[in-house]
C-alpha cells in the first residue's frame, strides 16, 4: 500500500525543473538543517506577553516549534510584504514536522519539499544572472537573498509579471504560481492545528489527528486535486500517530498545556497567511493553473 501511495503521488502536481541533488541548479539540502540565526529584523508582531517564552526547546529532534515562530515572526516585512528567506525557512521546519509524522505523510512533504526547492532554484537562478556568475558556485547563502528580485513576495510578483513567467491560462514553473500552492498547504497545516487545539466535544472525546486532517484537507487542498489523489489521501491520514506524539512535537504531556502553545503557532501562522493570501489576491493569483 505504502509503495502504490508513493507512486500515485509522484505524478501529484509534478513540479518541473527540479533536479536530482548536487546539481547545478539544486544543491544538496543539508545545509539548511541549521540553527536559526536570522538577520532579519522582527516586525509586526503582537503577542501576550511571554507568549514565545512558554515555547520550549524540544530537545531530541528535528522539529523545532521555538525555530518555526522565530522565522514566521522574521518573514513579516513592515511594509505589509513577506520576506521569501524566512519564510522558506518557515517551510523547512514544517517539513521537518510533517516528516516526524512517518512516511506515510510524504504523500503531501515530498511535494512540498519540491516548490520550497523550486523557488530557491529561481532565486539561486535570478542572483546568479544579475551577478555575472555560474549559479554553482553560489553560496548556500545566496538562496534568501536580502536584496533583489526574489528578496520578498511583493518583488517576486513584480519581478516574474515583468519577465512574463506568470501565466494566468496554463501553468508555468514561476515562483507566483508555486508560492500559490505553499500557501494552500499553509491553510491545511493551520487548520490541522486549530483542531488539535480545541478541546473535547460534548460527550468528551477529541477528534484523532486523521479526522482532523481529513477534515482541514477538504477545505484547503481537496478542491484542487483530483479524485485519484483525493482518495489517496485517505491512506495517509488512517496512518497518522496518535493526538500523544502532536502533543510531544511541541514538548508537552497534555492538551491542558498544548493548547496555549498551539494557540501561539495557530496565530503566527494566520498572520503570514492572511498577508500572503492579501498579496496574491492584489495580483489576481489566487486561481493561478
Amino acid at each position: 500500500m505504502l509503495a502504490l501511495l508513493l507512486f500515485i503521488s509522484s505524478f501529484w502536481l509534478p513540479q518541473g525543473g527540479v533536479r536530482d541533488c548536487g546539481s547545478p541548479w539544486q544543491p544538496c539540502l543539508s545545509f539548511y538543517h541549521q540553527k536559526p540565526e536570522p538577520p532579519w529584523a522582527p516586525e509586526q508582531w503582537a503577542e501576550p506577553d511571554g507568549a514565545l517564552s512558554l515555547v520550549k526547546e524540544c530537545p531530541g529532534q528535528s522539529f523545532q516549534a521555538s525555530h518555526l515562530l522565530l522565522y514566521l515572526k522574521s518573514s513579516l516585512a513592515n511594509n505589509e510584504d513577506i520576506l521569501l528567506e524566512p519564510y522558506l525557512k518557515s517551510w523547512d521546519q514544517l517539513l521537518k514536522f510533517m516528516e516526524s509524522l512517518g512516511p506515510m505523510v510524504s504523500f503531501f512533504s515530498q511535494k512540498v519539499q519540491e516548490k520550497v526547492v523550486l523557488i530557491r532554484e529561481l532565486s539561486l537562478r535570478h542572483s546568479a544572472e544579475a551577478n555575472g556568475k555560474p549559479a554553482g558556485l553560489q553560496t548556500p547563502e545566496a538562496f534568501g537573498l536580502k536584496t533583489g528580485a526574489y528578496r520578498s513576495v511583493r518583488s517576486m510578483m513584480e519581478a516574474e509579471l515583468r519577465a512574463d513567467m506568470v501565466n494566468f491560462s496554463y501553468r508555468t514553473d514561476s515562483g507566483c504560481r508555486t508560492l500559490l500552492r505553499l500557501h494552500r498547504s499553509l491553510l491545511w497545516l493551520k487548520l490541522m492545528l486549530e483542531g488539535l487545539a480545541e478541546g473535547p466535544n460534548e460527550n468528551g472525546q477529541y477528534k484523532t489527528p486523521g479526522e482532523l486532517s481529513r477534515d482541514a484537507y477538504k477545505v484547503a487542498l481537496a478542491p484542487h486535486h483530483p479524485w485519484v489523489l483525493r482518495q489517496a489521501a485517505e491512506f495517509v491520514f488512517l496512518a497518522l500517530p496518535d493526538r500523544q506524539y502532536f502533543l510531544q512535537l511541541v514538548c508537552v504531556q497534555n492538551q491542558q498545556e498544548a493548547t496555549p502553545i498551539l494557540r501561539i503557532i495557530i496565530d503566527a501562522l494566520m498572520l503570514v497567511h492572511t498577508r500572503t493570501q492579501q498579496l496574491l489576491a492584489e495580483r489576481g493569483m489566487l486561481d493561478l493553473p
